[in-house]
């Protein structure tokens, strides 16, 4: 017997495509869509909060090679930084006082940005469960008439309104802006928030580092090249470059990303909406009312935490894909008849 999943067709049709297969299922079933059913332009899409997470309370992670690479990559450079500023600059100074300050501030900040960037990792982005597009699951959402359902044929879910099949997570995502290989994970509904800390606090330790390594350079170039650090002149050199380099170019990269962010948390658009050009489709949220949305609730100093929301709960694996009871629907577009 076959799985859920073998049932499902690999090729997902668009909406489109299957307008056109019901139109050429003969005069018989163009008389009975008009007669029990809405035309497309009056279907109500199914609201996004009808269907939950898969695994909200769960730990999540993407076993894919590519991402994990990056994501180890990411903690191997931030790590470097951390080595350079401490070993190479800090401790060597004579100014006990600016030792303790910088070090404090870009210690605290490279924890924070690798919390952020775990949480973001291994938090769920908001994921749809798996195979429950049966016709048990339907009945119990409890439409109205009207109201379309969407399956995703490529891996059998009923796919809320501002869902997106990603491919490397093999999930339908909530809201979902795009895979980012650098957390190896998708940026979704869940873990937005994390992504955006982490980009903001890579940025700060980037512009900390990279005003450390200039003033470090005058202080050298002023005094003797032996005494303003623990390795020979030429290693010193070869590090703070490299340093800089870094921070440079990860400066640019996440005051980028964190700006596109902020940016597609304020105007309620996903960076895949908009790459689709599905704008314009929903009733978009006020600036202030998503980043509360987003943040986790009105501001306060929880929006810059990572630690923010988290919880101690534990489910079993198995649980996480649990598919519902029932056949796997044929169909990838069903409404719900008037009568």
């Amino acid at each position: 017997m076959k799985s859920p999943v073998h049932r499902c067709r690999d090729v997902e049709h668009g909406r489109g495509e299957h307008g056109r297969g019901e139109h050429g299922r003969g005069e018989h079933g163009r008389t009975e869509s008009r007669a029990g059913y809405l035309q497309a332009e009056q279907r109500i899409p199914i609201s996004k909060d009808i269907i939950t997470s898969s695994s909200a309370s769960a730990m999540w992670f993407i076993r894919d090679t590519c991402g994990i690479v990056c994501a180890v990559i990411t903690w191997m450079l931030v790590l470097y930084a951390e080595f350079v500023v401490v070993f190479v600059m800090l401790l060597p100074s004579k100014n006990l006082t600016y030792s303790l300050i910088n070090g404090v501030a870009f210690n605290s900040l490279a924890f924070l940005a690798l919390a952020s960037h775990f949480r973001a990792m291994c938090t769920d982005p908001g994921a749809v469960p798996k195979g429950n597009a049966t016709k048990e699951y339907i009945e119990s959402l409890q439409l109205k008439p009207g109201q379309v359902v969407y399956k995703c044929p490529k891996c059998c879910s009923i796919k809320p309104d501002r869902a997106h099949h990603c491919s490397v997570c093999k999930r339908c995502i909530r809201k979902m802006d795009h895979h980012c290989p650098w957390v190896n994970n998708c940026v979704g509904e869940n873990n937005q928030k994390y992504f955006v800390l982490f980009t903001m606090y890579i940025a700060l330790i980037s512009l900390h580092s990279l005003t450390m390594v200039v003033f470090h350079f005058l202080y050298c170039f002023e005094d003797d090249w032996t005494k303003c650090s623990s390795f020979s002149p030429p290693a010193t050199v070869i590090l703070l470059i490299l340093l800089c380099f870094e921070a440079l170019l990860f400066l640019i990269f996440t005051s980028v990303m964190f700006g596109t962010q902020v940016h597609s948390i304020c105007t309620d658009e996903t960076g895949i909406e908009r790459l689709k050009g599905e704008t314009g489709k929903w009733d978009k949220v006020p600036c202030w009312e998503a980043m509360q949305a987003a943040c986790g609730g009105p501001f306060s100093l929880s929006w810059c935490s990572p630690f923010s929301g988290l919880r101690c709960e534990k489910r079993p694996l198995e649980a996480l894909d649990q598919v519902p009871r029932g056949e796997i629907i044929e169909e990838d577009v069903i409404e719900i008849p008037l009568d």
